[in-house]
């Protein structure tokens, strides 16, 4: 299984971006799609999750302005990042629980980052 994360740039203060991650290989369910983020020197933090039942749960610091939303025909979820804010820039990463066959054990997967600059 792979994780593509799309959507990524240069926004200025207030702006907005939408996040993209799409899931391709072999998918028998995925049980929830989180949006995480990472600045140089920091450890990797949890913006957004978005369970297979709809549930959503957001870093105290994005909400209000960020929204989750997944797709589970497409395999995919969205970031949709409103009134962005300088210390909103970082990587962010997509990550799916995944379980690849009914047999399979549930697991993380990863995408590769996508980088969000916000500019003053």
């Amino acid at each position: 299984v792979q994780l593509q994360a799309s959507g990524g740039g240069l926004v200025q203060v207030g702006g907005s971006l939408r996040l993209s991650c799409a899931a391709s290989g072999s998918i028998f369910d995925i049980t929830s799609m989180s949006w995480y983020r990472q600045t140089p020197g920091k450890q990797r933090e949890l913006v957004a999750t978005v369970t297979s039942a709809g549930s959503t749960n957001y870093a105290d610091s994005v909400k209000g302005r960020f929204t989750i939303s997944g797709d589970v025909a497409k395999n995919t979820v969205y970031l949709q990042m409103n009134s962005l804010q300088p210390e909103d820039t970082a990587v962010y990463y997509c990550t799916f629980n995944i379980k690849a066959t009914s047999w399979a054990p549930l697991r993380a997967v990863w995408g590769q980052g996508t980088q969000v600059t916000v500019s003053s």
